[in-house]
């Protein structure tokens, strides 16, 4: 897990749609009276400069936010992750684009509460001065996986758990299929949404049958391509399973994930999912 480092990859398609769909998960839990709690627990740097070496290498986030944030057609649910992302860039030039900490903070209110949890020691310093004085947000230099243990269920008994591993690892899928199942298992009342990268179709046809042999109670799954399947050269899109989404949430999201494609697949290939794998 040490050996990767998002900075390479912020901005980039599978970003726009993770953090796109986090949002309305945030907004939506913002909508009742009662503070809430979000463990994230991969939180990486929080904030990533666009014009650093090793994002000017790949170049990733060309192809990502580079398409998005400066349509004037986005759906108004694209709003408050654009909006975020535009504060952070006032001059109008795209430079800053903010992680999923980042995000989450902006929309969550005052009183809501930010467990963040990342393994690399240098990320996490860099975390801690981003987050220098803010309101309940607690940063933990530990492996996310094992924080679930301590940090489920929070006290506010309302919350989500986010779960954005590297999958740079054997047995990647195993692992946060094993989370997830831990996060509801710790807290079944809370809301879990769990990232994972398009592979084979094999291997994502067993992800798929895993999921579904747990048991889990209201299970979406959204997925976003912009390649097609047989694509090589690099991951040709992105995945999230939430369990227990909020209402009405399997509807919103379509329309937004079709939204998303277009504007990042010029080409008209890949395309978008958004399916229950446990139904309501």
């Amino acid at each position: 897990m040490l050996s990767y480092r998002h900075q390479f990859h912020a901005g980039n398609v599978a970003d726009v749609f993770k953090h796109a769909m986090l949002c309305r998960l945030v907004l939506a839990l913002a909508k009742k009276d009662k503070p809430f709690c979000m463990l994230d627990t991969h939180a990486g740097l929080g904030r990533y400069d666009l014009t650093h070496a090793w994002s000017q290498k790949t170049a990733e986030w060309r192809h990502g936010i580079g398409r998005v944030w400066g349509r004037a057609d986005a759906p108004a649910a694209l709003h408050p992750y654009l909006d975020v992302i535009r504060a952070e860039n006032p001059d109008g030039h795209l430079q800053h684009y903010p992680g999923s900490p980042w995000l989450a903070r902006k929309l969550m209110r005052p009183d809501d509460r930010l467990v963040l949890c990342e393994l690399n020691k240098d990320d996490c310093a860099a975390l801690k001065l981003l987050f220098t004085g803010a309101r309940h947000t607690a940063i933990h230099n530990q492996d996310g996986f094992h924080a679930m243990r301590a940090a489920l269920p929070p006290q506010e008994r309302r919350g989500l758990t986010f779960i954005d591993a590297a999958f740079d690892q054997a047995d990647e899928f195993g692992r946060v299929t094993r989370a997830l199942k831990e996060a509801h298992t710790r807290f079944a009342t809370g809301m879990a949404a769990v990232w994972y990268p398009l592979m084979a179709p094999a291997a994502m046809l067993a992800f798929r049958r895993s999921l579904q042999a747990m048991g889990l109670p209201k299970t979406l799954q959204l997925e976003l391509s912009v390649y097609p399947e047989d694509w090589t050269a690099h991951i040709r899109g992105s995945g999230m399973i939430v369990v227990n989404p909020p209402f009405g949430f399997d509807r919103e999201a379509p329309p937004l994930l079709d939204w998303l494609w277009r504007a990042m697949s010029p080409e008209n290939e890949g395309g978008t999912r958004c399916e229950w794998l446990v139904p309501e």
